[in-house]
């Protein structure tokens, strides 16, 4: 009785796929699920969580650089800072608060070196405390830029890290990578492999 087309045909119209084993039978199915006006339900009606899972395959899972300044680490708002960060799916897999040298300092600052500010920037990042970070999420690098804000705080938009916890454009609180070269040398700068565990 299992095999009736008859009551194969009945099943379609619950949503129930019918799998005929042998080729009559199943000519005779399709006929029968016409008649009741089934259509077959598409591959993505079958599995609706297949093109999320598509999506996820092409997610971009960045590392990106972030350093939490010295008026972050004077007024100890590590921990609200990094809640920030960490509120906006992005996950810490290294970190280390350090005392920056004038040489990393100037290292790390180089592509500015001819302009102005650049001695008073050592400077300040050199003023005290760092906390160091290798960063990680979909399009990391992206995402950080947008939680910072703008570089002037008056400008940042609202809930940013800027807005919500620096003092001025010189003691702006955090500084995020801006593109993939930038981070790998910058947290190569100041980790080594062992020491990112993700």
């Amino acid at each position: 009785m299992a095999s009736d087309p008859a009551i194969l045909g009945d099943l379609a119209p619950l949503g129930i796929d019918v799998v005929c084993c042998f080729r009559p039978l199943k000519d005779a199915c399709l006929a029968d699920q016409e008649r009741h006006g089934y259509k077959p339900r598409t591959p993505a009606a079958r599995f609706p969580f297949r093109d999320d899972l598509r999506t996820f395959d092409r997610m971009a899972i960045e590392r990106t650089f972030s350093i939490l300044k010295p008026d972050v680490t004077r007024r100890n708002l590590t921990g609200a800072v990094n809640a920030t960060i960490e509120k906006a799916g992005l996950r810490i897999i290294a970190q280390k608060r350090i005392r920056m040298t004038p040489q990393q300092a100037e290292t790390f600052y180089a592509v500015h070196k001819a302009r102005p500010f650049f001695g008073e920037l050592v400077e300040t990042m050199t003023s005290g405390p760092v906390v160091v970070q290798v960063l990680e999420g979909e399009d990391a690098i992206k995402k950080y830029r947008d939680v910072l804000g703008a570089t002037d705080p008056a400008k940042a938009a609202a809930g940013t890290i800027r807005k919500d916890f620096a003092l001025s454009v010189g003691e702006n609180s955090a500084h995020g990578s801006d593109a993939p070269e930038t981070a790998a040398i910058e947290i190569a700068q100041f980790f080594s492999g062992n020491e990112i565990v993700g």
